[in-house]
């Protein structure tokens, strides 16, 4: 991977599985970012899309933005995102689709998971799954989605361009990809990127 030669990845990883297993269980706590239906409104989701969704399917939402701006879905297609949560933007996704579609979430956080297969469950979406992993090592094969989505995810990873490799390789010829994310406008210095408690808070 190519990242600041002096940062721990594993330190890095488990830093932001911990504060995202804190998101997925008291999401009411308080966080330095939005959460939950405060946030989804804030970033111009279809309230008549997520008005009717139960409290755990959106109040871990921790996005920074909307995917779905770039364009709804098409039915029967295979979706990908990269750093479910516990599955809101998913959940969407897999109504878009419909029961001719797929989606495939994948996540590193297994408190995460936990809550978004149980969100999946709930709504009985047998075209949703979730799979644990890492945005730079997707477990999926060669050539596997139409699109690939992503909120606020790449960001936290320190090895950018593995990630927008494996959103390459697991996108099918002609497939499209509709991500939200944070960029900085000047180089952050690399004793900023050794800090860990930059990158969580």
């Amino acid at each position: 991977m190519t990242v600041t030669p002096r940062l721990d990845v594993q330190r890095l990883r488990a830093a932001i599985q911990d504060e995202y297993a804190e998101v997925a269980a008291t999401p009411e706590k308080g966080f330095h970012f939005h959460t939950g239906r405060p946030l989804a409104a804030m970033l111009g989701y279809d309230l008549s899309a997520t008005d009717a969704l139960p409290d755990s399917v959106i109040e871990s939402f921790a996005g920074v933005g909307n995917p779905f701006v770039f364009g709804r879905l098409q039915p029967g297609e295979t979706v990908v995102e990269v750093g479910s949560g516990a599955g809101f933007d998913a959940v969407l996704a897999a109504r878009q689709v419909g029961p001719t579609g797929r989606v495939i979430g994948v996540d590193m956080t297994p408190a995460m998971l936990d809550k978004a297969r149980a969100n999946a469950a709930r709504l009985t979406l047998s075209n949703l799954e979730f799979r644990q992993g890492y945005a730079e090592e997707l477990p999926l094969p060669d050539g596997t989605a139409d699109v690939v989505i992503s909120n606020g995810v790449i960001n936290l990873s320190p090895d950018k361009l593995a990630v927008f490799r494996e959103i390459a390789r697991v996108l099918k010829p002609g497939g499209r990809v509709q991500i939200a994310d944070i960029i900085v406008a000047k180089a952050v210095p690399e004793a900023a990127k050794e800090n860990i408690d930059l990158w969580t808070g």
